[in-house]
């Protein structure tokens, strides 16, 4: 599976270490998809011209994730500041609100329409500011969609009819929210709609069946990006095969997985911020 990444990077800075590790949703999906497909992602998205940015870069080429089509803006890169409470969950305690890319936002032309159409799947979220190009990129690949915990029926009614994956985060939420959520993201035209709860594990309907996954018992250190690498491993395991127990499973082993290590997917660097400036 050829999965493109699209909009949202940021770094998570670790109050606590002094450090910063790459991440973003969109970012994190590409990382984690290619190294379960065997350097077949890319990442398209906006970075700054700072630091943090640099370690962004360099990241993503160390992982071999093809990143041709980036952007590189004069700016601050996205930036939130994390803590850990006492069982490794993370906290994020603000941001820069996505720094330089939510202030210019990607704008696509053709040579990115071009590009994207060589992959199988297009992963993005409601960090990234693309739902004024969903009706036209839909038309051309298949689009995975991270709504986080944005429930509003507005923004569903905008998002849902042009997306064939949705992936909520519902750890907040009642088994029968959650299967309220579904219905009516089901009913906007999406097919497959999955919400992760935590400790909960996560409820995935494909087409109004329902199926239960629990989380995978694992020695926590960092939750941050568990859900991120549940999305990978789901989709890089459903996509090809179409088994739904067995992506499950897999999604829920590459996040039990992810908990074991700090950062989303790693490469922590010693950085010095002023926080008081990230949460302005």
């Amino acid at each position: 599976m050829k999965l493109i990444g699209v909009g949202d990077n940021v770094v998570d800075y670790y109050k606590d270490q002094g450090k910063i590790y790459p991440g973003g949703n969109a970012l994190n999906v590409a990382v984690f998809c290619n190294r379960l497909n065997h350097n077949q992602s890319s990442y398209m998205g906006i970075v700054g011209d700072d630091e943090s940015a640099e370690h962004v870069v360099n990241t993503l080429q160390q992982e071999k994730i093809d990143i041709r089509r980036i952007r590189r803006a004069v700016g601050e890169n996205g930036m939130a500041v994390v803590t850990l409470d006492e069982q490794g969950d993370r906290i994020f305690v603000g941001s820069n609100k996505g720094g330089i890319q939510s202030r210019l936002k990607l704008m696509l032309n053709e040579l990115d329409f071009t590009y994207i159409r060589q992959h199988d799947l297009l992963h993005t979220s409601v960090f990234s500011h693309l739902e004024a190009e969903l009706p036209l990129l839909c038309k051309i690949i298949d689009i995975s969609f991270d709504f986080s915990t944005r429930y509003d029926e507005e923004y569903l009614q905008q998002v849902c009819p042009h997306i064939s994956y949705a992936f909520f985060s519902g750890s907040s939420l009642l088994e029968e929210e959650c299967m309220d959520l579904i219905k009516r993201v089901h009913l906007l035209g999406t097919s497959v709609v999955c919400v992760t709860r935590g400790e909960e594990g996560a409820l995935l309907s494909v087409e109004n069946q329902l199926f239960k996954q629990p989380i995978i018992s694992t020695n926590v250190v960092d939750t941050l990006g568990a859900g991120d690498s549940f999305i990978a491993g789901f989709l890089s395991s459903y996509l090809p095969e179409k088994d739904i127990a067995k992506a499950l499973h897999n999604g829920a082993l590459v996040a039990s997985q992810t908990c074991q290590d700090y950062g989303a997917f790693g490469y922590g660097k010693k950085h010095q911020t002023d926080c008081a400036m990230v949460l302005k």
